[in-house]
Formats: C-alpha cells, structure tokens, sequence
C-alpha cells in the first residue's frame, strides 16, 4: 500500500497520481479522514488503557474498606477500554480497507492518460522488409509442424496450443538463453510455484481491478499465477532483509508456467498464440533499496533490449500512461516488437518499478543505519516468454516457409541454422 506518511504530508501529490491513472480523486480525502479517525481512536484507546494500568496501582495499594468501591470503579475503566479498543480496531479496519484502494503512486514524470497515451522513448532496428508475402506465425507454425492450434483446442478449448518438436524445443532454448543471461546478471534462478495463497496475490495488487484475470480454484482457496513475481514477492514475505555488504540488489530469476483467463478479450488475437491462456515465462525480480529502484529499472530494461537486439528483432520501447499501469506499478516500460503481418508494434515485454508499495503490504523490510527498519523497493520484468516466438517466426521467415533461428539460440539447438517445412 501507499506509504500513510505521505498520505498525511502530500495528499496533493496522491490527488495528481489518481488524476494521472484516470482513477478517483476522492478516495484520498476519504483515506485521510480515515487515518485521522484512526489515529484518534489508538490515541484515545492508548489514553485509556494508560489510566487503566495507573489506576490499577491505586486499587492495589487502597485500603480494604475503599477496595470494593474502587474495584466497581475499575471495572467501568475496563469496559471502556475495552469498547476503546474496539472503536480502534473498527477505525484500522476501515483505514486499510480505503487506502488499500489506492494503487501506486506514480512517479511525476510519468505521462497522463490511458492506454494510447503512451511515449515512444526509442526504436531499435529495423523493420524486416520482404520480396514476398510473409505468412502469419500460426501457419508458419502449422507448415513448420512446430504449432498445433487445433488439437490444442479440442483437448482444452480456445487460446490454448501444442508446441511440438523444434516449438517446444524453440522455446526452451529460448528460456535457457534467457536464464543464462539472468545468472550471469547475478540472478539466482528460481522454479516457483504456480499456486499460490490470497494473501500472496492481493499483496503483489493482483486481486483489485485485475482480480478477472487471475484463476482461482475455491475448494483450495488458492490462486493460478499469471506471472512468477506473484510468487517472487511473496518468497520473503514477513522478513527483515539482509543486503549483501557489496551494496548488490537481492536479484531472483523465476522460471514458470504462468495462467491468464484473458477475459473480456473475446474477439482480440484470436488466432495463434500471442493471447492464450497458459504459456511459459522467465521473469526477473529485483528487491533493491528505495533509493536504487530507478536504476535498477534501467538494468532491467537493457537486459531485455540487449535479448531482443540478439535475437534480430525490431522493438520499440514505451514509457506506458498512468491510466494503464497494474495496481503496483509506480512506472513501467514496456518493449513491443514488430509483427510483420500485423503491420504494428506488439508488447513482448513490460519492467515494472513497483517502489515500496508490495513490500508494505507483504511486510517486506531492510534495517537501515540508525538500527530501524523500512520497505524495500521491489522491481519485476520479463526476460523471455512464450510468446516471443511470433515475433522471431515472422521476423526470420523465408520465401520457402522455412525460418532461420538466430544465432544466439543456435547452441542450444544442437547448432541448427534453420527450421525447415515439413
């Protein structure tokens, strides 16, 4: 959640951020009367549980005859209390459940507006050009026997696919590319579970305005994750950390199948598998000091250009609107890479800087200095997914229908240069 503090001193700042995501306004007045009312109420509570332990000293050293008296006097002052306490407890409650309401704070540079307000910060590469007409990934995947959509339907239904042969070998090279760069990052490599607890989920801000996205098993009470920083935040859920002396970020590298129900997208990338239901995914998650977060940001972002440059893919990078941000996310950058036969740009990977706001809901801290502790800043981003694959297919496609695999994935494929038909 937002840090209460800077709700208390610059309410202004969190109206701005709101305004930026197009979201309500007057929850942060709300969230400040909230705060008032309760810090009035533990004042209280505390005023009179102080005169409780003072007056109960006064009880033990009255007389015998003024005990009975003053025992009915301590009882009434219990009740109080009592009824004090709960006045507290009710005021915390209705606190949390409005500033947990509030996403974010955007950082003051970010751009205003929604989806399509986006800034273009760079474009890398260049945009393949062909003597021929290029084929769409699903049927370079059909004639390549790599992809198989329809048996992937009749087994589990729309959005969901085989990858076969030099697919499924296509994409582990992939994630082993990925994962090699990511150790010799000082990542360490993590299989996480794809399981996980409401606590866990609605700590990384997945259970708000996204909670359509996310599949849930009831009789368990546990959720699918759609990416492994779910599961990334929640692994030091609860803990102090302890950084390492050489001043380095807390860095993890989370190998998963990820879940998304991709609902209300009825009609949108029907066809292929650049929206499915389940995919693999290597994601990188940092947890670094406060004061690191932006460039740690900025180390996430070139790895993954560094991926796509190798991988001979066109991308352009975008600095993403407030009003398209998750929950969490304070800034994101997002890479889109261009699909020929769509004839636009397509986001294969986002780097969120999520700041302090899921290590103060998963209680994710660090000992500063002076001997007290405060949150961390945690920061996740994608270094390889499934659906690359439409971008590297189309991209390296020949007038033949075979596909040339790019150099850097050619040793994990045994050497081989190119995918032919069958």
């Amino acid at each position: 959640m937002i840090d209460p503090q800077l709700l208390r001193d610059e309410p202004d700042l969190i109206k701005a951020s709101q305004a930026a995501r197009g979201a309500s306004v007057d929850v942060v007045d709300q969230a400040v009367a909230a705060d008032a009312a309760r810090r009035s109420a533990i004042t209280s509570f505390e005023a009179l549980r102080a005169e409780q332990n003072a007056f109960g000293k006064t009880v033990a050293k009255a007389p015998k005859d003024e005990k009975a008296a003053l025992v009915q006097q301590a009882q009434a002052l219990a009740a109080k209390v009592k009824a004090a306490q709960a006045t507290a407890t009710a005021a915390e409650d209705t606190f949390n459940s409005v500033v947990r309401a509030i996403p974010n704070v955007v950082l003051p540079d970010v751009p205003a507006g929604g989806e399509d307000d986006f800034v273009t910060l760079r474009t890398v590469g260049t945009k393949p050009a062909f003597t021929f007409e290029p084929k769409d990934h699903a049927d370079l995947g059909e004639s390549l026997g790599i992809i198989d959509i329809a048996r992937g339907v009749k087994v589990s239904g729309s959005r969901f696919y085989f990858l076969r042969g030099m697919g499924a070998r296509l994409e582990i090279a992939l994630m082993s590319l990925g994962l090699d760069r990511a150790v010799a990052h000082g990542f360490e490599p993590l299989i996480t579970p794809t399981l996980v607890r409401p606590e866990t989920m609605a700590g990384t801000g997945f259970l708000g305005e996204h909670a359509a996205e996310v599949y849930r098993l009831e009789a368990d009470d546990l959720y699918l994750t759609g990416t492994s920083e779910v599961a990334l935040a929640g692994y030091h859920a609860d803990e102090i950390l302890q950084f390492p002396e050489s001043g380095e970020s807390i860095r993890y590298a989370g190998w998963s199948t990820c879940y998304r129900r991709e609902a209300g997208s009825a009609g949108k990338d029907n066809r292929g598998i650049l929206r499915v239901h389940q995919f693999n995914k290597l994601e990188m998650f940092s947890y670094v000091l406060p004061e690191q977060a932006e460039a740690e940001h900025q180390r996430l972002v070139a790895m993954q250009e560094s991926m796509l440059q190798d991988l001979g893919l066109h991308y352009r990078v975008i600095d993403v609107a407030g009003g398209d941000l998750g929950t969490s996310a304070a800034r994101k950058y997002d890479i889109e890479a261009w699909v020929p036969t769509q004839g636009t740009y397509r986001e294969l990977t986002s780097t969120s800087n999520c700041t302090t706001f899921q290590a103060r809901r998963l209680d994710i801290r660090y000992r500063t200095e002076s001997g007290k502790t405060a949150p961390v800043a945690t920061l996740n981003g994608t270094l390889a997914t499934t659906r690359w694959l439409v971008a590297i297919l189309e991209t390296h496609q020949q007038e033949d229908g075979s596909v040339v695999i790019p150099e850097v994935l050619r040793p994990y494929l045994g050497g081989l240069e190119v995918i032919e038909p069958r």
